[in-house]
């Protein structure tokens, strides 16, 4: 990682949290790998800070688990396990089941509309078999979906595992075997949305994003084997 985008005089927040947010989005990107070291003095250089704040972001990065103190080794970039993404999307679906009622009491015809636009971008990309502009383009779906909710707090809490669910789906998204099911699932969600039937609107989002956590531990897996973790 050459350099990392940080201008710290043009924001009002701490230094310390800005340089924990910047590193924490490297990180869960893979923009900074797994068995990285982060030495203090360079990572201070690239962010054009003190090593005191640095030193207070790498603290909050290892009680997020992203980081961990090795052994003659220092600060070291932590791999995702199994269990990572198994308590994340555990956390993730809950909130996202609770916010199901108030989808479908507040969706309105544009909101319906517009994730039908989403969805005929995704048919697009999937025919192009574009997966690194279907992901994103899939997890704005999804945002755009739950933010209908209007249930700020929950959202809120939402928002701040987005970046794990983002990079855990580019890892799923490509196992076709799953893709063109799960897109389908789209579909039928919105068409629920619109009859406003929520105990079938309840089942099936609940099994699609099961289904999710499933294929992105396989994805996971195969990825782990593959670099002998």
């Amino acid at each position: 990682m050459n350099n990392i985008s940080f201008q710290p005089m043009m924001e009002s927040r701490p230094i310390r949290e800005i340089a924990y947010e910047v590193l924490k989005h490297a990180i869960i990107t893979g923009e900074i790998p797994a068995g990285e070291r982060i030495v203090e003095t360079d990572y201070a250089d690239r962010l054009h800070i003190s090593r005191t704040p640095l030193r207070e972001a790498l603290r909050k990065l290892e009680r997020d688990g992203l980081v961990e103190y090795v052994l003659r080794r220092g600060v070291v970039v932590r791999a995702f396990t199994i269990a990572d993404v198994e308590e994340i999307y555990t956390i993730r679906n809950a909130l996202e089941m609770l916010t199901l009622p108030a989808i479908i009491k507040n969706a309105t015809a544009e909101d319906v509309a517009s994730l039908k636009e989403h969805l005929h971008e995704m048919d697009a990309l999937m025919e192009s078999k574009d997966f690194d502009a279907l992901s994103p383009v899939t997890r704005a779906f999804h945002r755009q979906l739950t933010s209908i909710c209007g249930q700020n707090r929950i959202l809120r809490v939402i928002e701040g595992q987005d970046e794990f669910i983002t990079r855990f789906s580019s890892m799923a998204i490509r196992q076709e075997d799953r893709l063109l099911e799960a897109h389908q699932e789209h579909y039928q969600l919105v068409e629920l949305i619109e009859k406003r039937d929520l105990p079938a609107f309840q089942a099936l989002m609940h099994s699609h994003i099961e289904r999710s956590k499933e294929k992105c531990l396989e994805a996971l897996a195969i990825q782990r084997k593959s670099q002998n973790f």
